[in-house]
């Protein structure tokens, strides 16, 4: 059974939330303000989070921030009033691995829910442990990554991206098909999540992140990595 953090503070969002993820036979824990929500992050172990960003006490940008900073690799997925893009952009570049635009369908939060959990336990064994990516020695398997034997922390979806490019390694994969293959639904974040992401981890792969020389772009179409 799967265990869900709701980090909401609208009573009947919260229960309605809870009420739909409890029918599905998940586990779910409820908190109702960024302090107490991120208290939990920390103390407790979930397979996924649904945090909303306009919390009292502390926003949900700053809840993920924080959670990612302290190593918590679970997925994030942020509830969110707000349409403007600058804001998706934020909360992706602070660590969270989806949104969710408020009003949204139960049906579209559980399809997104059940992906995510998915994907998070499907990661391919066949290169699970011990391998080397640029300057990090990673297991796929634990969810772990190292540089010279001290932990570098990468949230579900960075290795789920290196995941996917490590298994067409030498070879040009498109924006469009890491977004099919990683997010995996129809109604997908822009080609440009794709981009603040490939930021991200070269800052954590590469020897220099302005000139990378692991995982490549190639203009107009995507990303290689070379092994």
């Amino acid at each position: 059974m799967a265990a869900i953090l709701i980090v909401e503070d609208e009573p009947a969002m919260q229960m309605g939330l809870k009420d739909n993820l409890e029918l599905e036979s998940y586990s779910v824990t409820l908190a109702s303000d960024g302090v107490e929500g991120l208290s939990k992050i920390k103390s407790g172990h979930y397979d996924l989070i649904l945090l909303d960003v306009m919390l009292p006490k502390l926003s949900g940008f700053d809840v993920c921030k924080a959670a990612r900073e302290a190593g918590i690799t679970a997925p994030i997925l942020l509830l969110t009033a707000r349409g403007e893009e600058i804001d998706k952009v934020l909360g992706l570049e602070l660590g969270a691995d989806d949104y969710i635009t408020k009003p949204f369908s139960v049906r579209e939060l559980l399809a997104r829910i059940k992906a995510h959990l998915r994907r998070t336990q499907s990661i391919p064994l066949h290169h699970a442990q011990g391998i080397r990516i640029g300057r990090l020695q990673i297991d796929f398997h634990a969810f772990r990554a190292e540089e010279n034997g001290t932990e570098v922390k990468l949230s579900h979806k960075e290795f789920e991206i290196l995941s996917h490019l490590l298994q067409h390694k030498n070879q040009v994969v498109t924006r469009y098909d890491l977004l099919e293959k990683v997010w995996g639904y129809e109604e997908q974040p822009t080609t440009r999540t794709v981009d603040n992401f490939v930021v991200r981890l070269r800052q954590k792969v590469e020897v220099n992140p302005n000139q990378p020389k692991v995982i490549l772009t190639v203009h107009g179409t995507g990303y290689k990595l070379l092994a």
